[in-house]
């Protein structure tokens, strides 16, 4: 068994496809098909079960998916030492970003990044599920590390730090019968309709929690995936909704109240999975991570 074999048995699983596989990996789909016909061979089992449509794990794959994951993590690992003896770092890190969330300046980061490892390759993913999505893709070693807002990461078997903290606010659009309240309970917006993200976002999550705790019902009308542009659709009068006041530079056709019995907060963390080791190159974004941001940031009101 060969590296290259369970290289290529990944991408075919991650992608779903014999063709999506080639693509990615830059190469025809009869070499792909042959190197995966001689792992099953070697194997003695199927891996995948061949439709028209797409490929899919049978019960040999998926106990070979994590194996093959931890091998690679492996076997660069071991190119990671050997490049440091040299002085020198190579590789990838794939990192997972949320989408319109700015706390981590990333561009000017990756640029310091380069110049000190220019070797050294990223690439960045947005999850279209949220953080609960991007927890997922660093268990199955999708992910190097990531950036997430879930409340309890540790417990998803993640290792953290806590980057930055904000206080989430209520907004109503200007012609809402709620503003000039200035301080509301929640037992007062069970009767409205709410613009929030779909369920899976961290900000969702402390919302649903703090509404399940207080024993109140609310109805999510409209789910926006990018949260920076949830803003619009309140001020357009479909809602309200909860939000950081760090997301909103506008407040143009809106009114901002605060919740008197909750501390309803949203939490920034950067993550990498427990079980596996980060590799050089994860290790020195990890590093220069800690530089530019050293300590828990208050993104206050």
């Amino acid at each position: 068994m060969e590296l290259r074999h369970l290289e290529h048995f990944l991408a075919v699983a991650d992608a779903g496809s014999f063709t999506k596989a080639a693509r990615n990996l830059h190469l025809v789909q009869s070499g792909v098909s042959a190197t995966i016909k001689t792992l099953e061979h070697e194997l003695g089992a199927a891996l995948f079960v061949r439709t028209p449509g797409a490929v899919v794990l049978t019960a040999a794959g998926r106990a070979l998916l994590p194996r093959a994951r931890e091998t690679l993590v492996a076997a660069g690992s071991a190119k990671d030492a050997v490049h440091r003896t040299q002085g020198t770092l190579q590789g990838e890190v794939t990192v997972g970003t949320l989408t319109s969330v700015n706390v981590v300046d990333l561009p000017d980061m990756l640029s310091v990044l380069r110049d000190r490892h220019p070797a050294v390759t990223v690439r960045l993913r947005a999850a279209a599920g949220g953080s609960a999505d991007l927890a997922q893709q660093l268990r199955d070693g999708l992910l190097d590390v990531a950036f997430m807002s879930l409340p309890d990461p540790q417990r998803l078997g993640l290792d953290t730090r806590l980057l930055a903290v904000a206080p989430l606010s209520l907004y109503v659009p200007s012609a809402h019968p709620l503003v000039g309240a200035g301080r509301v309970v929640l037992a007062q917006l069970g009767e409205f309709p709410f613009v929030d993200s779909p369920q899976g976002f961290g900000n969702r999550t402390v919302v649903d929690q703090a509404f399940a705790a207080a024993g109140v019902d609310r109805e999510v009308t409209l789910e926006v995936a990018d949260i920076g542009t949830a803003v619009n659709y309140i001020r357009a009068g479909l809602g309200i909704g909860f939000l950081s006041r760090f997301l909103v530079e506008d407040h143009t056709g809106l009114d901002v109240l605060e919740i008197a019995d909750h501390d309803l907060r949203w939490r920034f963390s950067v993550a990498t999975a427990s079980r596996r080791r980060p590799s050089g190159p994860t290790e020195a974004f990890l590093d220069l991570l800690r530089e530019r941001y050293p300590s828990t940031r208050d993104l206050g009101r």
